[in-house]
């Protein structure tokens, strides 16, 4: 635990002065300031996320890249520094003890939980060996040839790989999705200040389901999945940017601040990918403005935010968003075959169904949706059944504001369909609970949500408020509680619970020594470089550095 709370306290830091700086950046004219101090610390992760994956382009992701962005972060002090003054001077004029004291309990009790808990099966599967990759060698041309799974490129990886200390030689500490958990909690206690209790609306209707989730995940936000990173930092953006409307902010920088956190959230999980739909909101916003300068910047910005992503995709598998082949566009010899890739994309859609056979990757929906559905748990059914209805509700909405001429339903019918759109992409794609949970929970959430608070008085609206806290928050505390009192150990106070690592079988290539599973296809970190099975040679040159050819081409 002690491990943990100090790289979130140097997490703290680095995050916030980059998130500092790049809030300026993209302002333009310096004045806009957020409105909460976390939220530099969600501009920094961003940043960092970047940083991290442009770094590991050219070299691996250890000391030399965390002495980088410690002189990155000296630079912006000095350029910055009267405005760091006067962030710190507000600071302590603002903090009370009561925020103080909740901030730091929050602190304490996810740095508790992120320093044990449960591996998830996919971190000793690739997570972790994906993370040690980045550490030791950044990026590898063809690296998805030796494991098809190593090309499943997620920019969480870089962020883990940037803060998880291994350079230290001790051991590698993956300790960034419960920061994000943290930061979440922070954002989601607002929800429970005396104004939202008073009138709440759809943005404090989304911090409760964010405290389900993260009341879900507290005993597995050690593990460095990118789930995690994907869902937590949408559940920001949604929540700040329904915030915006029910504040009728009139401004477009906002709007387009959280689109670029939106860029992100594609390079840590393409089932976030539709979520870049609501930058149609700022780019309308900006062309009625003519403020032409302002697009161009946050397109470069953007362009800047996705292109590591992309190169690092095209380094790892020869394709450009790896395992889908619809854009084919690089013929390299370390190019994973089409086959690979179609069977790759095939394979995740059909665990997402529920099944492992990929053979029934072309059942109908009539049959896998069923089958899929009653496999559900009691209340994700309830939520897929609101959810869908929510759909239809949704386009009820759209014609009413159509008919009336309602255009002050317009921002609403846009961020509630961009999370309908993410929602059926979800469900016909790949609907694993855990890859799209957000969009079932908040398509249902805005569309009946926002039904309750239009046709019910205003002093109504604290109730359906006490009810979704009821309904989603006192049993999961009360099971949380005493799963968290049985739980409760003294073994990693001062180190965090290390990956969990597997009986191995060693074998030789090019001299350097691989590794692969006595059973199962777990290898942990520990053992490195490793694989589920027995590699050919299939190097293309002498060295690991110069990557790995498919088998056709070795």
């Amino acid at each position: 635990m002690i491990s943990v709370i100090f790289i979130w306290l140097y997490m703290m830091f680095t995050c916030y002065v980059i998130g500092f700086a790049c809030v300026k950046v993209m302002s333009g004219n310096g004045i806009f300031k957020v409105r909460r101090k976390v939220d530099y610390l969600y501009a920094g992760i961003g940043a960092v996320t970047v940083y991290a994956q442009v770094f590991s382009i050219f070299w691996k992701v250890g000391l030399a890249a965390n002495l980088m962005l410690l002189l990155i972060c000296c630079l912006c002090l000095i350029l910055l520094r009267k405005d760091f003054l006067n962030q710190l001077h507000e600071f302590r004029l603002t903090i009370t003890p009561g925020k103080l004291a909740v901030a730091a309990v929050l602190f304490l009790l996810f740095a508790y939980g992120t320093s044990g808990g449960i591996i998830h099966y996919d971190t000793g599967l690739y997570h972790a060996q994906s993370i040690r990759w980045i550490e030791e060698y950044g990026v590898v041309p063809g690296l998805g040839n030796l494991h098809s799974r190593l090309a499943y490129n997620s920019s969480a990886f870089c962020l883990s790989a940037l803060y998880s200390m291994a350079f230290l030689k001790g051991r590698s500490f993956h300790c960034c999705a419960g920061f994000l958990a943290f930061l979440l909690a922070m954002v989601c206690q607002e929800g429970f200040r005396r104004e939202h209790f008073k009138r709440p609306g759809l943005a404090d209707m989304t911090r409760i389901i964010g405290i389900y989730y993260l009341l879900n995940i507290f005993d597995e936000m050690i593990s460095p999945a990118s789930d995690y990173f994907m869902v937590l930092l949408t559940f920001f953006i949604l929540i700040r940017w329904l915030e915006l409307l029910e504040e009728k902010e009139e401004s477009y920088l906002p709007y387009a601040m959280l689109c670029v956190m939106s860029v992100v959230v594609v390079s840590v999980k393409l089932s976030g990918a539709l979520i870049l739909l609501l930058v149609l909101k700022p780019a309308v916003m900006m062309i009625r403005k003519k403020r032409i300068k302002d697009i161009l910047r946050f397109l470069a910005i953007g362009v800047l935010a996705i292109a590591p992503f992309l190169v690092r995709n095209v380094i790892l598998s020869g394709w450009l968003v790896y395992p889908f082949t619809a854009i084919d566009l690089f013929d390299f010899d370390f190019k994973i075959p089409k086959e690979m890739a179609d069977y790759d994309a095939k394979e995740i859609q059909v665990w997402g169904r529920g099944y492992s056979d990929v053979n029934r990757y072309d059942d109908p929906i009539s049959s896998w949706l069923p089958q899929w559905a009653a496999g559900l748990d009691g209340i994700n059914k309830l939520f897929l059944a609101l959810a869908v209805s929510g759909v239809v509700l949704l386009i009820f909405f759209g014609l009413w504001a159509l008919w009336k001429r309602r255009k002050d339903m317009v921002s609403y019918l846009h961020v509630t369909g961009v999370l309908a759109a993410c929602f059926l992409f979800w469900l016909f794609s790949a609907p694993l609970i855990r890859y799209g949970c957000i969009f079932l929970w908040l398509t249902a959430v805005l569309t009946w949500g926002y039904l309750y608070l239009k046709l019910s008085p205003h002093t109504d609206r604290f109730i359906i408020y006490m009810l979704l806290i009821c309904a989603f928050g006192v049993y999961k505390l009360g099971a949380f509680g005493g799963e968290l009192y049985q739980k409760a150990s003294t073994d990693n106070l001062i180190l965090q619970k290390d990956y969990e690592n597997y009986k191995t079988v060693s074998y030789e290539l090019h001299g350097y020594t691989f590794y692969y599973p006595e059973q199962g296809d777990q290898t942990g970190y520990k053992d490195f470089p490793a694989a589920p099975w027995k590699a050919e040679d299939i190097f293309r040159g002498e060295t690991i550095e110069e990557g790995f050819k498919d088998v056709i081409h070795s």
